[in-house]
């Protein structure tokens, strides 16, 4: 008996243990009243008799005996480890507590025994205090406190000890847990329990110190730089917490230690570390390290290679006899895991055919501290794809997803082709960039073949606009739809509409504006693949605009003047293949059409009439940024464009220098006119009139813009992007003059809203909209621009990130003006969330530095709203 019950000692709870052993007394007491004259060290041989069931317990008899194996008729030794089994079984079940087993009485070789036990109680409700609601249900699954659950000690111990570790975790070092259970009595016979869950985290215990004992290679701020999130406590410091975090802690001993393999001290250890609390309730931690010697690296070798030759992997692996010895390079120079298309050997095997291969670096020599290092290459067979695969496309066409892919059935094995794929499927916009999967299947080493699966998980692609607003002295109204995967083929097709034809990667918009002053129509449409054969997009716009101009008697707009914008474009954009497949070269060809009818302001110097702008536009772009084109963290866009018009002063046979001598005449005298009424007034401003008409019936003009970004990642989710733009309007023939339309306005939030004129809007945060530049525009402007940018969740649902930022620009008239160090600058922060159905909204809150023209104070803080635009 003593053996089975010692046995026991290791599968059972401390306490069950305690409880069982007492079952076991209370048998054998009862047992020695009814045979005293048995040996108890023996035992005796009994049959075994009825078995009766006692005790507040749900269960019928007969379960409760068929649980604990006992049966009547079987022969069994009392005491022995039948009743033990029994009890040990009981206990097992989970649902019984208080078990005990009794002899009731003994008729010759027949015994006959009672089990008296009790139900454990279930569950009935749970109240958790000191916790916010929302993480309420995150700890009843994750302790697994559902209603129903036996309550058990086991469960109560293990729900402290649970609970107190994942505080201890976050930096609640300090945590206190404690469990009440109050037992429910009502007219149901099932043992119920209500629990009470009370957690006080504490606050959270910030780091006053950090010192090392042991280090004199490495001086203590080299090694506080080293763990990078565990901070001591510094008011100046921003984005990092000096908050205790066991888990970043434990991580950071591990980048101590890193620290010293970068700098040749390979066998650097941390001998302990402490945590010492202090009376100000902040902690300070302790850590005591052994730096050990240094080393060099000696000679390296290559084994196993054909492919390439020990010179070739060499070139790759960049570490020479004598170099101080870096394990953490090393392995980076091998297989650089952080960065898929990393310049290393691994990359240079598997870009090329060998995804079976394998290569190790092995320490074969330390004498004299100098480390000699073979690196053992396993080539393997190429690999080549059998098939290749999409799943999740369910709304997107095959057709639209296979033509972006890389890789191909019975090609070679390629990691960047793989890498680009990914990346491809994610600029395209139809599916959660962070959720595409490229997975392996069946990959087959012997036969050098692997079957290749993109899977994906397609969001929204379409974006309604619709908002309305009082502003510019009315009621402003938009309604927009933007279809960003649609299938013009499908559209006469009634079953396509789900709730309207998709699945080609077309795309289509809408857009009406209107107010009591203006209104603006505009469609557009494009497709990424003409024909269907080459990445070849072409692009169509229709728009027109209607302005009516402003009565200050009536506070009205005077519909019988206006001034109306017709404009038609066609594009073409091809993707290049040199110097690399980054490239699109874009063509268009456009004509605006404007139209004055009694429409006089200062914006134009005349009020009747017409221009024409025919337009020729050539871009060169490359935009290798990486796979999430919402939010990019590595990579860099840039393009520049030229825009030009027909140089018709070579060949319509006006003197444009003669026109600009009648036209300054005609200033001059209408500037000497004695009113208004004069004559010599009112035939000077129709000359002035006649001759602008005249200049600006065909627009001439070139024009020239350029826009850089840069993305680098400067931690994991931290990404910073510097920008710089250019633009700068000219004019082929100087006496004709630069043109008043098409010109640069800077300041406010970049959105143009309505441009009657053909301006671009520059954003400039920090200041009022197009606030930067005078009346008439500015026909040269520079802008920088560094934006400091950080998540705050990338789900398909709603991408969120925060951004800082810091601004500066302006715009000139003219080339003897322009300075580009002659800037307004602004700082600022914002958030952008990008949600599929609405697009990309914003708010900044930006500071501009400097005074607006004309005035001489700062301006100061300003607002700015963002809808449909992404910086």
């Amino acid at each position: 008996m003593g053996k089975q019950v010692n046995n026991l000692v290791n599968t059972l709870p401390v306490k069950t243990y305690l409880k069982y052993c007492t079952a076991i007394l209370f048998f054998v007491l009862s047992f020695g009243t009814q045979a005293q004259e048995l040996e108890y060290s023996n035992g005796k041989k009994y049959i075994l008799g009825d078995i009766s069931v006692s005790g507040n317990t749900s269960f019928s008899e007969q379960t409760i005996i068929t649980y604990s194996g006992l049966r009547k008729g079987k022969e069994m030794t009392i005491p022995g480890e039948d009743i033990s089994n029994a009890i040990k079984k009981l206990w097992n079940s989970k649902l019984f507590n208080d078990i005990e087993v009794y002899i009731t009485k003994i008729e010759g070789d027949v015994a006959y025994l009672q089990i008296r036990l009790s139900d454990l109680p279930q569950l009935n409700e749970l109240k958790i205090n000191g916790v916010k609601k929302g993480k309420k249900e995150s700890i009843i699954k994750e302790a697994k406190l559902n209603k129903g659950v036996k309550v058990t000690e086991n469960l109560i111990t293990t729900t402290k000890n649970f609970l107190t570790r994942k505080y201890k975790k976050d930096g609640f070092i300090n945590t206190k847990v404690h469990i009440n259970t109050i037992e429910v009595k009502d007219s149901i016979e099932t043992a119920r329990v209500n629990m009470v869950l009370n957690i006080d985290k504490g606050e959270k215990v910030k780091i006053k110190n950090i010192v090392f004992n042991g280090n004199e290679v490495l001086n203590d701020k080299k090694l506080r730089k080293a763990m990078k999130n565990t901070k001591k406590i510094n008011r100046l410091r921003i984005l990092k917490r000096s908050k205790f975090i066991d888990s970043a802690y434990q991580a950071d001993l591990g980048h101590l230690i890193d620290k010293y393999k970068e700098n040749g001290y390979r066998d650097a250890r941390i001998i302990s570390d402490s945590v010492i609390i202090n009376n100000d309730k902040t902690i300070s931690l302790k850590i005591d390290v052994n730096e050990g010697e240094l080393y060099t690296f000696g000679d390296i070798t290559f084994i196993g290679n054909t492919v390439y030759t020990n010179e070739q992997l060499s070139r790759l692996l960049r570490i020479r006899k004598g170099d101080t010895y870096n394990g953490i390079e090393l392995q980076k120079r091998i297989a650089d895991n952080s960065k898929p298309d990393a310049f290393d050997i691994t990359n240079q095997y598997q870009n090329n055919g060998y995804l079976f291969s394998s290569i190790n670096p092995v320490e074969v020599s330390a004498d004299n501290n100098v480390i000699d290092i073979e690196i053992r290459i396993s080539e393997g067979k190429p690999a080549y794809f059998n098939s290749v695969s999409v799943v999740g496309n369910d709304k997107t066409n095959d057709h639209v997803v296979y033509r972006e892919i890389r890789t191909r059935p019975g090609q070679l094995y390629s990691k960047a082709n793989v890498v680009r794929t990914v990346r491809e499927l994610g600029q395209l916009g139809f599916f959660d960039a962070q959720e595409i999967s490229p997975n392996f299947i069946n990959p087959n080493p012997n036969e050098g073949t692997i079957d290749m699966e993109y899977a994906v998980k397609e969001t929204g692609s379409s974006q309604i606009e619709l908002q309305g607003g009082y502003g510019g002295g009315g009621f402003i109204g938009t309604l927009g739809l933007s279809f960003n995967n649609f299938s013009i083929k499908d559209i006469f097709k009634k079953d396509a509409y789900k709730p309207i034809p998709m699945g080609d990667g077309q795309k289509l918009a809408l857009r009406l504006q209107a107010s009591r002053f203006y209104q603006t129509y505009s469609f557009s449409f494009s497709e990424p693949w003409l024909g269907g054969k080459r990445p070849v997009q072409f692009s169509t716009s229709l728009s027109h605009t209607k302005q009516f101009l402003y009565n200050p008697s009536t506070r009205n707009a005077d519909k019988s003047r206006s001034f109306n914008i017709t404009g038609i474009t066609f594009g073409l954009a091809k993707r290049l293949s040199v110097p690399d497949d980054y490239f699109t070269l874009s063509q268009a060809v456009s004509f605006q059409r404007y139209d004055l009818n009694n429409y006089n302001t200062g914006l134009f110097t005349f009020g009747d009439g017409y221009s024409n702008n025919l337009s020729y536009t050539i871009g060169l772009s490359r935009n290798n940024t990486s796979v999430d084109p919402i939010y990019p963290t590595a990579g860099s866009s840039f393009g520049v464009t030229a825009k030009l018009s027909i140089p018709y002063s070579l060949f319509n046979g006006v003197d444009y220098d003669q026109l600009s001598e009648d036209y300054d005449d005609a200033l001059v005298r209408r500037a000497n006119a004695t009113s208004t009424a004069d004559r010599e007034y009112i035939e000077a401003n129709k000359q002035i009139t006649e001759i602008d008409q005249e200049r600006y019936k065909w627009l001439e003009f070139y024009k020239i813009n350029f826009k850089g970004d840069w993305y680098t990642q400067l931690a994991k989710d931290l990404v910073l992007r510097p920008s710089v733009e250019f633009g700068f309007l000219g004019a082929y023939n100087n006496a004709r003059g630069v043109i008043p339309f098409e010109r640069f306005f800077v300041g406010g939030d970049g959105l143009g809203n309505y441009s009657l004129d053909g301006r671009e809007s520059i954003q400039l945060r920090g200041y009022p909209n197009q606030s930067l530049s005078n009346q008439d525009g500015g026909t040269i402007y520079n802008k920088f621009s560094l934006e400091l940018r950080y998540p705050v969740t990338l789900k398909a649902s709603a991408k969120i990130y925060a951004l800082g930022f810091l601004e500066g620009g302006a715009s000139y008239d003219n080339f003897r003006d322009y300075n580009p160090f002659n800037i307004k600058r602004s700082a600022g922060l914002g958030i952008r969330i990008f949600m599929p159905a609405f697009g990309l909204l914003g708010i900044d809150f930006g500071h501009g530095f400097d005074p607006l023209p004309g005035e001489t104070v700062k301006h100061g803080w300003e607002t700015h709203f963002i809808i449909g635009q992404q910086f």
